[in-house]
């Protein structure tokens, strides 16, 4: 039985043909934890615990839509028809427990071929120590440690917009409801967008149109490979942080065009071009590229940045920056972080079934 919400973070969301349970996405955050790109027993405890733990989108990490598009060898990937049955397994618990699944596709670009960082992240220079030759827009390289990328040719541009669609294709094999494409964190497409690592000077680079082109022919690419009640979302850095780099004006400006192209939702990110932003980290610091990008492109937006407390999540979304909430290292410290939200919030509490009939209050 189904209570009616008090609060807009308790409220549902329907976006094509998907309902949302509540507003709380738990944001895709690498493991590291692959062998070859394959979901294992982890991946299927960490996204699964979230989703007994209320939330009402379990994002699968960024997911390698090329074996050299991994960021590092333990990457997660769905560039194989072999990585689809491990994935489904995570998806069909998804969504076994009330929540939506979903996964992100991504390519590293020139970020790619490093170690785990709990390692002391390097770069991965030789194939003995695992490395492969990384690829970019241009021959620049993200800082001094980073290997040097090669620049992407027009084959390797169509080769990547097609890696795209086939990994699309294998994620509606896999059973996932809702994708979203990675172009944020200074990876790939995001590389394209900046004129920090754009020195091209073909119709992929120079102006803001021929910056963002290969991250329209994807979404356009992607929109036309799933059905029509499908979601789509696009991770984007809304601003670089970095003098002559990528801006908020930008960001909308391609909101706008995404959102021409079907894209149903831009989670607002930022950074990831240089090694040193400038920015001042402090709680809720991203919400007012969602806002904006809300109010100025037409499209829904996604909340992220140190959203930690369930009155600071409502108070986003009652104000109407964002659409939905999406929780990164918060859901890591506290799996349960929506069904305690509903307690804070006054909201009905909902356990799962095999724990609620132990913590529900008892009648008396």
């Amino acid at each position: 039985m189904h209570t009616v919400a008090k609060h807009s973070l308790f409220s549902p969301l329907t976006i094509r043909g998907v309902t949302l349970r509540n507003r709380i996405v738990m944001s895709p955050m690498c493991q590291y934890s692959s062998h070859e790109g394959l979901a294992n027993d982890w991946h299927l405890v960490h996204l699964g615990s979230r989703a007994v733990g209320g939330v009402a989108l379990a994002m699968v990490e960024a997911s390698a839509v090329l074996r050299e598009g991994r960021i590092t060898p333990s990457d997660m990937g769905i560039w194989g028809d072999e990585h689809i049955v491990p994935l489904s397994k995570i998806a069909a618990f998804i969504e076994s427990q009330g929540a939506v699944p979903g996964i992100q596709l991504a390519h590293a670009g020139r970020k790619a071929s490093r170690g785990a960082p709990w390692h002391g992240p390097k770069t991965l220079h030789t194939p003995e120590e695992g490395g492969w030759p990384v690829v970019g827009p241009s021959d620049v390289p993200f800082d001094e440690t980073f290997p040097l990328p090669a620049a992407l040719d027009h084959r390797g541009i169509d080769r990547v917009v097609d890696a795209w669609e086939a990994a699309t294709k294998r994620a509606l094999k896999a059973g996932f409801k809702l994708i979203e494409i990675h172009a944020a964190h200074g990876y790939l497409l995001h590389q394209f967008h900046s004129p920090i690592s754009n020195k091209r000077t073909d119709e992929y680079g120079g102006n803001l149109g021929n910056r963002i082109r290969l991250t329209l022919r994807v979404a356009e690419r992607v929109r036309g490979a799933i059905p029509g009640d499908m979601p789509l979302f696009v991770r984007i850095s809304s601003t670089d942080w970095a003098e002559g780099g990528w801006d908020i004006a930008d960001a909308v400006e391609l909101a706008k065009r995404l959102s021409k192209l079907g894209i149903d939702l831009i989670d607002c990110s930022s950074g990831g071009t240089v090694p040193k932003p400038n920015v001042t980290m402090t709680p809720g610091y991203m919400v007012p590229f969602a806002r904006r990008i809300r109010a100025e492109s037409a499209i829904k937006t996604g909340a992220v940045g140190l959203i930690t407390e369930p009155r600071q999540a409502e108070q986003i979304l009652a104000a109407g920056d964002a659409d939905l909430i999406f929780l990164g290292r918060e859901l890591l410290r506290e799996p349960y972080w929506a069904i305690k939200a509903q307690a804070v919030l006054g909201e009905h509490v909902h356990w799962p079934t095999q724990y609620g009939y132990v913590l529900r209050p008892p009648k008396v």
